[in-house]
């Protein structure tokens, strides 16, 4: 006898490395907070992809999607269709930024890729950061989400 439910696939969250090597720890525990992170605001089943770049990458697709002529540590595109039940998008990281950003900032590389990952899932959460405003409530919602994160290891 067939069920009327359907099934629906669970969030998730994937971690790619691309000609690059993030040494990324806790991949799964970290894609599970992020989707938790993203369903605390959307309140929708998500996948999300990151894929980790080097600055070149990151670069080319700035120009091209983006038409920036500048580097970044990160490029986030939310893929999901308008008034759809699923969120969909692909977050580009450049290792090369995120261990520049870290050396200057005197901060654990870890930590700022952490920091950026997160930046990345708020964005797709529906933040942004463009204006002094929104960036200040971006770095704060940053540093809650990162507490938040280590408070469970």
């Amino acid at each position: 006898m067939a069920s009327n439910k359907s099934t629906v696939a669970p969030s998730s969250c994937y971690f790619t490395d691309h000609e690059v090597r993030s040494g990324l720890k806790h991949k799964r525990r970290l894609g599970s907070f992020v989707n938790s992170l993203i369903f605390s605001y959307r309140k929708k089943i998500n996948t999300i992809g990151y894929t980790f770049v080097d600055d070149e990458f990151l670069f080319e697709m700035n120009q091209t999607h983006l038409n920036h002529d500048t580097y970044t540590d990160i490029i986030t595109f939310d893929l999901s269709e308008q008034k759809s039940d699923f969120i969909l998008g692909d977050i580009y990281i450049s290792i090369d930024r995120v261990k520049e950003n870290a050396r200057s900032l005197k901060l654990n590389y870890q930590d700022e890729l952490l920091r950026v990952i997160l930046h990345g899932a708020l964005h797709i959460s529906g933040f942004s950061d463009k204006t002094k405003k929104e960036n200040e409530t971006m770095r704060a919602l940053e540093d809650d989400w990162m507490r938040k994160y280590k408070e469970l290891n």
